[in-house]
């Protein structure tokens, strides 16, 4: 018997001395090869450190924050945006004195069609509607590209005319059967802010 339990304890040492080493964890190996890959870099004593100018960076404000803010003078830019025009601040003035010549300031969400566009809106004359103001502002931008006649008032906006430029573009343009009166009936007053109604944005 004690030679039986000699010869078990013999065969289960061997055993376990023949079993196959643990496996390293991947720190480990990772470590061991940076260990034997090491790299050393030597900078000179003469080397001047500098300061680094960092660029400076910008957000354009895009769909979300004209909706959001909400008001007369944010949807001229969405019309600018729209049309990938300059947003400047002259382009915007007209835009909201245009709006007030078709709506008035205090109601230019009607139909949410500040413009009176006839452009996809179901109406010819301008009467139609659009389902919200941003598509509204879309189709403006879409008119103003797509109709020769209202090529000039698109030139004016991409090259950040003068506010007498593009007004005069849009008098001579066949936007108004009237053509504002050559100007006569166009105010130059200053736009009060009104901001349209949540629901109008869509």
């Amino acid at each position: 018997m004690v030679v039986g339990a000699t010869l078990a304890a013999f065969a289960l040492t061997v055993t376990l001395a023949l079993a196959p080493p643990a496996s390293p964890s991947v720190a480990a190996v990772l470590h061991a090869y940076e260990v034997a890959h090491a790299q050393k870099l030597t900078v000179s004593a003469d080397v001047v450190v500098a300061d680094i100018s960092r660029d400076t960076y910008a957000a354009t404000p895009a769909i979300e924050t004209f909706t959001r803010l909400g008001t007369n003078y944010d949807w001229a830019k969405l019309v600018l945006l729209s049309g990938k025009w300059p947003e400047t601040t002259t382009s915007v003035t007209v835009l909201v004195r245009w709006m007030r010549q078709e709506n008035g300031p205090n109601n230019w969400w009607n139909r949410d069609n500040p413009l009176n566009n006839g452009y996809g809106s179901g109406g010819g004359a301008g009467t139609g509607s659009y389902a919200n103001l941003v598509i509204a502002a879309q189709k403006a931008a879409e008119n103003l590209h797509h109709n020769p006649g209202f090529a000039p008032i698109a030139a004016a906006f991409a090259s950040s005319a003068s506010a007498g430029t593009i007004e005069s573009a849009i008098w001579a343009s066949p936007w108004s059967t009237s053509h504002y009166m050559n100007g006569t009936h166009w105010s130059h007053a200053p736009v009060p802010v009104f901001k349209a109604p949540v629901g109008a944005w869509g």
